[in-house]
């Protein structure tokens, strides 16, 4: 099971970016899914979750401002990151809850590779 991420950038304060993260491989079924963030000196921190339910969790300080969301079709989640400000800077990863086709009542964590994404004026 691999996880692509992609989206990241350069973006202005104010500005808006949509990180996307598709999951591949032999899969069962994709529990839940979420997104981290790390700065430099810092502990990876959780940006955003959500469930196969739909239900979502975010960090106090992206409410109101990011939107995290899943296309179970495509095994791909989905962060929309408006009004970022410098604070947001760091390397997002996402993540996945997966059980493997081999092993389809076990609970698999699995990291993708990182984005970087920079918000400076």
């Amino acid at each position: 099971v691999q996880l692509q991420a992609s989206g990241g950038g350069l973006v202005q304060p104010g500005g808006s970016l949509r990180l996307s993260c598709a999951a591949s491989g032999s899969i069962f079924s994709i529990n839940h899914m979420g997104w981290y963030r790390q700065s430099p000196g810092k502990r990876r921190e959780l940006v955003a979750a959500i469930t196969t339910g739909g239900s979502t969790n975010y960090a106090d300080s992206v409410k109101g401002r990011f939107t995290i969301s899943r296309d179970m079709r495509k095994n791909t989640v989905y962060l929309q990151m408006n009004s970022l400000k410098p604070e947001d800077t760091a390397v997002y990863y996402c993540n996945a809850d997966v059980s493997p086709s081999d092993y389809p009542r076990e609970h698999h964590d699995y990291w993708g590779q990182g984005t970087q994404v920079t918000v400076s004026s």
